[in-house]
Parts: C-alpha cells; sequence; structure tokens
C-alpha cells in the first residue's frame, strides 16, 4: 500500500534528498523544508522504495502538501 510522505510547516522545498527508486526507512530525511530562515528535515514515517516525487526544488509548499510517495 503507497504512503504519501506530507510537509509538515509550510515553506520552500529548499533541498530533495531522495530520488525515485531509492530504498528509504522510517526516519531518512526525504526533503528540507525552509521556512522563516530555519532548515527543517522532513522523515519519512515508515520504510519503503520511493515511488512518486511531488516537489520540485524551491517550490513553495503548504503544510499537509505532498512530498513524496513510497510503495
Amino acid at each position: 500500500m503507497a504512503k504519501v510522505i506530507k510537509a509538515h510547516i509550510t515553506g520552500t522545498v529548499w533541498k530533495i534528498e531522495v530520488k525515485v527508486g531509492d530504498s528509504v526507512e522510517e526516519g531518512t530525511v526525504v526533503a528540507i523544508l525552509e521556512s522563516m530562515k530555519m532548515e527543517m528535515p522532513v522523515e519519512s514515517e515508515d520504510s519503503g522504495t520511493v515511488k512518486e516525487i511531488h516537489v520540485k526544488e524551491s517550490q513553495p509548499v503548504s503544510e499537509g502538501d505532498p512530498i513524496c510517495t513510497l510503495d
């Protein structure tokens, strides 16, 4: 079953740390968001394989927006 990793804050995607096909474990940083001049890591809550990345670097996101989907 696919699991979606979502932004936990409103900000800008500063860096994407994974690519499609990467295996991730619980706690793996999948992206870093920048908000109010602070860098906030977005961590996977599950293990799986990155199926799709929904954002690009420099893209603004709101809290709850999908960052990537795991298979």
